[in-house]
């Protein structure tokens, strides 16, 4: 995970090199732990999730004290879990392991616990789409380790190898879910792109 990744002035996040964006879902309620600042270090707040072929972003819909968004690299989640209980409304839950600056200690960096709460609307377009893309990330991802040089760190940004517009194309619409599929990709307010996670490299 990465806090507070870089956004475009209309709350976007700036893309990475590569990136393609699957669907954007407003109106989810999102929850994660192990936040500096916050209120026994849980955070909860309302807003808007970006799904694409490298990672999932929630971004905020108003900055709460110095969260606006958090990032989660698809090849860092694990225990990804859908939810549907009888008297609160569905959600996916599951862990994501930080992004650790190069030359830090890993020690120094904790796994967070993240929850997705669809109060608005279905799920049905936003579910099947999500399982589908990290299942495939994954795939590819062994694929690729087994054809080179394991590596000591998985670089987050190898899931942009993963094909996804036949996914997109064929992905199942639910008529109550909010979720919008990108047919075509946004254009981008600036040509800015993201090369790398580390916050010390440049990223033009």
């Amino acid at each position: 995970m990465a806090l507070n990744p870089q956004l475009l002035p209309n709350g976007m996040p700036v893309p990475f090199v590569n990136e393609i964006f699957v669907l954007i879902r407003d109106g989810v309620e999102f929850e994660v732990d192990k936040i500096p600042g916050s209120d026994g270090g849980r955070l909860k707040a309302k807003g808007t999730i970006y799904l694409s072929n490298i990672r999932m972003v929630f971004v905020s819909k108003k900055p709460v004290g110095d969260f606006v968004a958090f990032d989660m690299p698809l090849l860092f989640v694990h225990g990804e879990k859908f939810n549907q209980p009888v008297f609160f409304c569905n959600n996916i839950a599951g862990q994501v392991e930080p992004v650790v600056p190069e030359n830090q200690p890993a020690a120094l960096y904790s796994v967070h616990s993240f929850k997705i709460l669809f109060k608005d609307g279905g799920c049905g377009t936003f579910v099947p789409l999500f399982f589908n893309l990290i299942s495939s990330v994954r795939q590819y991802n062994q694929q690729f380790q087994q054809a080179n040089t394991p590596q000591a760190h998985v670089d987050p940004l190898q899931a942009a190898q993963t094909p996804v517009n036949e996914m997109m194309r064929h992905a199942y619409v639910d008529p109550n879910d909010p979720t919008r599929i990108f047919l075509q990709q946004p254009t981008a307010e600036s040509q800015l792109r993201r090369r790398t996670y580390q916050p010390q490299a440049a990223n033009h």
